[in-house]
């Protein structure tokens, strides 16, 4: 082998990411929202010393490489300090998700084993009822001025920065080293560790900031409606220190009225957040005069976004918002929803490819596996399990052996059900747990939901499969109607009738207030299927036959 003459070595490390911040930041700020009319600014420069500092205070108290550091708190400058200095020391960040249920917060904070955990003021009350199950936390790091409680060994985060030192020495990391443990939601079982090296957090950095993704510049103002303790913020807190956009962070305040006004007084250009979020935007744009005119993308996922979602904020408000999917797992980020060249605006073919998963990101591998284990190929209409592989996918659990499955000959099951066409989009038809079997056909719940949410009436709709003693499945739709609407069972399936295969058309619905949904945001399916089980779902409409097959 003829070895390329070239700097190999370099390891790729978020050292590199806090430098940037610190050289070519000057003219970039960390902006957070702590109130009404209450904007905190502080620029990169100050940013990169603080993290410094942190960096300097965690090793006085005695954090060591790979120790791991946790994190509960919204997403504002002091995360994204952490964010920066306990990966470059050599720690590992722990971001813990606060939505999730107490039990599954001490089980995370334990299986980690963190050894300091910061807590934002708000927060407080929440982790001191949890602390004494907390089997190796050494101190409880509070940020801002609230009551620290009753926490043990508390440090007041800006009394932790005094006793750093800005002149902190770096250790040299090898970049498959470990520099961040986020946790699955939504699971059967415990919540799963995802461990992330230094090398797979910049390379995802790198796809996520490409320009068929969010394409971050130097001259972009990113609001990360995304949970920093949800997947890393989707990669932004890295990607926007990597070119040295502006962060603006929203900290608590993640209502439609505070995002909206957010990105006009901050000229925002950049966003990204779950479907929830947006319909909350979108509402409160509709009924407000806001200037979004700065915004040139956002970036939507976490769970599938609704094409009448998109639509009002592209036709009604200019923002031009793009799908994209992945996974705890995947870093998350492994294809976005651009549509090809060519494609009329506005188009059914256009909206075709906008309502897909996403076009495969480059260093993103996939494979669609089928029912006897075969590879099936990319026609659009060849459906299987979606593999994918890649340098920012996990191939393991930390320290978890109960999951081998998930893992399949050095790729990752993502449980979709999926079609990918010859561009390389992928099209999710279900979740492998979620499809519906009727009369030995499948019906795909994701469609259904796509076609329901299409009618203007519907704000949110989920499918789950309701026991039936002829066709052994049928879809039971889940509807909870816009406020100030009115729509019935029959009008729904009239919806329906143009928009789906007839037999897939469901004989029942049930009108609900609100779809229950997981700590990040997705619509949480398990607890419809218990509520249906239990009888807690009244269902209304015909028992009229399905449409044969």
């Amino acid at each position: 082998m003829l070895e390329g003459l070239m700097q190999n070595d370099y390891p790729l490390t978020v050292k590199h990411v806090l430098d940037r911040v610190r050289l070519f930041g000057a003219d970039s700020e960390v902006v957070t929202l702590k109130g009404e009319g209450d904007v905190r600014r502080a620029g990169y420069p100050e940013v990169a010393e603080r993290a410094d500092r942190l960096a300097s205070a965690l090793k006085k108290l005695g954090v060591e490489e790979g120790d791991r550091v946790g994190t509960f708190m919204w997403n504002n400058q002091e995360h994204f300090e952490a964010y920066l200095a306990v990966p470059a020391m050599g720690a590992v960040l722990n971001t813990v998700n606060i939505r999730l249920f107490p039990e599954q917060v001490t089980y995370i904070v334990n299986h980690a084993k963190d050894r300091v955990l910061f807590v934002d003021d708000s927060l407080v009350e929440v982790i001191q009822k949890l602390a004494p199950e907390f089997e190796h936390v050494e101190h409880f790091v509070v940020v801002g001025d609230g009551d620290g409680g009753d926490l043990p060994n508390v440090i007041r985060y800006e009394d932790l920065l005094a006793d750093g030192d800005e002149s902190f020495a770096y250790p040299k990391l090898d970049e498959r080293a470990a520099a961040g443990l986020c946790y699955t939601s939504g699971t059967t079982g415990n919540p799963k560790g995802v461990l992330y090296s230094h090398r797979s957090t910049i390379l995802h950095a790198f796809g996520h900031n490409s320009p068929d993704a969010l394409g971050l510049r130097f001259s972009d103002r990113v609001l990360p409606i995304v949970p920093m303790f949800h997947v890393n913020a989707w990669g932004i807190p890295y990607g926007a220190g990597m070119t040295g956009a502006s962060l603006v962070m929203p900290d608590r305040f993640l209502q439609g009225e505070p995002i909206a006004r957010l990105i006009e007084s901050e000229k925002v250009t950049c966003s990204a957040g779950v479907p929830t979020v947006w319909n909350a935007v979108l509402q409160y744009l509709d009924d407000n005069e806001v200037d979004t005119s700065s915004l040139r993308v956002v970036v939507c996922g976490g769970a599938a976004v609704p094409q009448g979602l998109m639509q009002g904020l592209e036709e009604r408000h200019g923002i031009d918002m793009v799908q994209g999917w992945g996974m705890t797992e995947t870093s998350p980020v492994c294809a976005v929803a651009r549509p090809p060249a060519g494609i009329e605006e506005g188009s059914d073919e256009m909206w075709s490819y906008r309502t897909t998963a996403g076009r495969l990101l480059p260093f993103v591998e996939a494979r669609l596996i089928d029912d006897d284990g075969n590879v099936v190929e990319w026609d659009g209409k060849t459906t299987g399990e979606l593999e994918v592989r890649g340098p920012w996918i996990a191939r393991d659990y930390y320290e978890d052996p109960s999951s081998p499955e998930k893992f399949h000959d050095g790729w990752l099951r993502t449980g979709d059900i999926c079609s990918i066409d010859e561009l390389g989009y992928v099209r999710i038809s279900d979740r492998s747990k979620d499809v519906i079997k009727s009369g030995g056909e499948w019906i795909s719940s994701v469609e259904l939901e796509q076609a329901l949410m299409a009618h203007d009436a519907v704000e949110e709709a989920a499918v789950i499969a309701r026991p039936d003693e002829k066709w052994s499945e049928r879809p039971l739709a889940c509807v909870v109607v816009s406020e100030g609407a009115d729509v019935g069972a029959d009008e729904l399936r009239e919806h329906l009738s143009s928009r789906v295969a007839k037999w897939w058309i469901p004989e029942t619905y049930a009108f609900i207030d609100e779809v229950p949904k997981t700590s990040v945001g997705k619509f949480d399916k398990k607890v419809l299927r218990q509520q249906l089980k239990d009888g807690e779902l009244e269902q209304v409409g015909s028992e009229q036959e399905p449409a044969k097959t």
